[in-house]
């Protein structure tokens, strides 16, 4: 201990006078202290230690099913060969009539199927962000060539969701849709969820007969991944879905049931790639079943198409326009943006018509409108004096012009009463007989002049002349007459067309209307110059620009008229049946225009002739029954061929008759303006610059449709 302790006196001594000894290779046993390791040792070895571990573990879960790819891209997973059963079907369209749909069997009653439990709660975001991939959507894609999806113009219409809400109500849509077999309808799922989807069809009673073809969108580990990343995932399954499908319309519930990442991210690819995307509301299944009659062509129109609505209130309809404004204000818009509305205001306002313009809100308040423009326009006339023939043509056809081609225009009279569903039968109407593939394929977009929504009571040409619609015996083959001797006389009530226009509730094309535009000022253009050279006026001009109106209506009604007889043009009228669920006109508040007031419009007072008229005939009262239920063939729409066809003095004629009538007035027209007959050359060459091998009088009909309204005039 001595030593250990080192309590020598002499520790305190220098050694240097100390005798040097050689020190021995091994310390003396008496040395008991054991050498501490020192901490860096310790540490450095702990290191190792965590870091072989981390290594194993790396190693030990590396997965292995994986293949090896490029990572710089999204891909799909190929699947086995060995599974060609996860391939869905393509069904058949028909191809003899692709606009109607066969004749639906009888439905069999079915043991009800057991619906698994499924838990549809929303999966915790546990923050996955890795590369994206779609496992089960190559082999779908891959599957349905026999659609011409690579083809821009195709049959193929999409249904896309992210929640299985959205997809329950989004379903049975697709699912009417596909039994019309009018376009190849797919189905895709772009969720977070991973349900099976045998599951999802077996919940919501989708089944073979559907002709749904569906396609698996969901990311790998789409339980497991953020928000960015199912956002990212649903922007490129809609890319991949363009490329190999190129849906003409994509469906997408907008009902506030859809996951918040679904819809942001639909709307900008669907601006980036360019394909139409339609946002069902709330309701669409019960409103807007009418669509799923549309074909694929239709559809595809259905965001391009914009209706402009005008009303013209003359003197003394200050009560009429309030009930009209009412019922437009109570109307249903979800089928489309709300129209913009232009009201044409007389120069004599009472005070109760100025405050309820004050206080009308359009859109209307309960109407969708995110931007909170008012859409209302007012137009107030300055002179107080009453209106000619020609400044009243004048002024109401300026109120509209077309931006484009799918621009249109609806006139309605004050006397008019809307039912709310009005708009729903427009658009309907509108889509498929002027964007169909049947419609563009037989050009009945170029026959028809406008669709009314009233059924016309008296004859233009007459307003004491009762107007009976025909029925549709007089415009049936003999199968279909067999099958109306077997219906009642009340289901013989069937659309038909005519080439009276009208002025109540139609809606005018707006090609049309540019062309309406054209005839009016050629006509004032010759009229004045016959008005500077008055002792050269041309007899024969005289008997021409006689009235065949009555004046009863009002004066550009007249310029209508001559459009649809020089150039062939069609109105179509709604059956009495469909007409009860559009629109109404009141006869208790009527009032001649305003150009007509000061002449004789063919005897009688205003109240009179109407009094006269509501004897022969009741006034139409709106019904509150369906849209779908009032019309023929199971809610669609008659093809142009099979509707009763009417020339403008209300005669059951054809197609080739009105062609034939059009030439004879397209001749007496140039002599009456002094231009001689349209030369046989000219109306002969078609658009191809080829001869037709039609008659003349055939020929001069179709070569006015295709040359416009200029050849109807000498001058240019």
């Amino acid at each position: 201990m001595a030593n250990l302790f080192m309590t020598n006196e002499e520790l305190g001594k220098k050694d240097d006078d100390h005798k040097r000894t050689k020190i021995p290779p091994i310390r003396s046993p008496q040395w008991n202290a054991a050498r501490i390791p020192p901490r860096k040792t310790l540490k450095r070895l702990a290191i190792a230690l965590t870091v072989a571990i981390f290594v194993y573990l790396f190693i030990h879960n590396i997965p292995t099913d994986n293949p090896i790819r490029d990572r710089r891209h999204p891909v799909y997973r190929p699947v086995p060969a060995q599974h060609p059963s996860n391939a869905p079907s393509i069904p058949k369209l028909n191809p003899d009539r692709p606009w109607r749909p066969p004749t639906k069997p009888e439905t069999v009653k079915q043991r009800p199927k057991l619906i698994p439990e499924v838990d549809l709660k929303p999966v915790p975001d546990v923050g996955y962000n890795g590369p994206i991939t779609f496992p089960n959507l190559a082999v779908s894609l891959q599957a349905i060539y026999e659609t011409q999806g690579t083809s821009p113009t195709n049959k193929n219409i999409l249904f896309a969701a992210s929640s299985l809400k959205s997809a329950a109500k989004l379903l049975p849509m697709a699912c009417q849709m596909g039994t019309e077999l009018r376009s190849y309808v797919h189905f895709a799922l772009v969720s977070r969820s991973d349900i099976d989807m045998e599951q999802l069809q077996a919940i919501n009673g989708i089944d073979q007969s559907c002709q749904i073809i569906f396609h698996d969108a969901r990311l790998d580990k789409s339980t497991e991944s953020t928000e960015t990343r199912l956002s990212k995932g649903v922007s490129r399954a809609f890319h991949h879905l363009q490329t190999y499908m190129h849906p003409q319309t994509v469906l997408v519930d907008a009902s506030g049931e859809e996951e918040e990442y679904f819809l942001p991210a639909a709307r900008g690819q669907a601006s980036e790639e360019g394909f139409p995307l339609i946002e069902l509301p709330e309701g669409a299944q019960k409103h807007l079943a009418w669509m799923t009659k549309l074909d694929s062509a239709s559809l595809a129109a259905w965001n391009k198409v914009n209706v402009e609505i005008m009303v013209y209130a003359s003197t003394g309809t200050a009560g009429s326009l309030v009930r009209l404004l009412k019922s437009l204000s109570a109307a249903d818009f979800t089928a489309c943006a709300i129209p913009h509305l232009t009201i044409e205001l007389s120069h004599d306002i009472d005070a109760a018509t100025t405050q309820f313009l004050r206080n009308f809100q359009w859109p209307p308040f309960r109407a969708h409108n995110p931007t909170h423009v008012r859409q209302l326009t007012l137009r107030h006339r300055i002179p107080r004096k009453s209106l000619t023939e020609e400044e009243s043509s004048v002024r109401f056809l300026e109120s509209f012009w077309p931006a484009d081609q799918h621009s249109h225009v609806l006139v309605l009279s004050p006397n008019i009463e809307l039912s709310p569903r009005f708009y729903h039968y427009l658009k309907y109407a509108l889509l498929e007989y002027s964007y169909s593939v049947p419609a563009t394929m037989q050009q009945w977009d170029s026959r028809l002049l406008g669709i009314s929504l009233e059924l016309p009571s008296t004859h233009p040409g007459d307003a004491l002349r009762p107007f009976s619609p025909p029925s549709a015996s007089k415009k049936a083959t003999p199968a279909q007459q067999q099958k109306q001797q077997k219906k009642t006389s009340t289901d013989s009530s069937t659309p038909f067309l005519w080439q009276a226009p009208g002025s109540n509730a139609v809606l005018y094309s707006g090609q049309k209307w540019t062309e309406l535009h054209k005839l009016v000022s050629k006509s004032l253009e010759f009229l004045h110059q016959q008005q500077q050279h008055a002792s050269t006026a041309n007899p024969a001009l005289n008997s021409f620009t006689q009235k065949q109106i009555s004046k009863h209506y009002p004066s550009w009604l007249e310029h209508a008229l001559r459009l649809a007889r020089a150039r062939g043009y069609l109105t179509l009228y709604p059956s009495p049946q469909t007409a009860r669920n559009l629109a109404t006109v009141h006869n208790e508040l009527y009032h001649r225009p305003e150009e007509y007031r000061g002449s004789d419009a063919g005897g009688g007072s205003d109240s009179g002739i109407w009094n006269e008229l509501g004897k022969q005939k009741e006034e139409i009262s709106l019904s509150p029954g369906s849209l779908l239920d009032s019309l023929p063939a199971g809610g669609n729409l008659l093809p142009f061929g099979d509707m009763p066809l009417l020339d403008w003095e209300g005669r059951t004629t054809s197609l080739a008759e009105v062609d034939r009538r059009a030439g004879e007035y397209v001749d007496d027209f140039r002599r009456a303006m002094g231009c001689g007959k349209l030369e046989k050359g000219k109306s002969q060459m078609g658009e191809d610059g080829e001869e037709d091998g039609e008659d003349e009088r055939t020929i001069l009909g179709n070569g006015v449709r295709r040359g416009g309204v200029e050849n109807l005039f000498c001058i240019r």
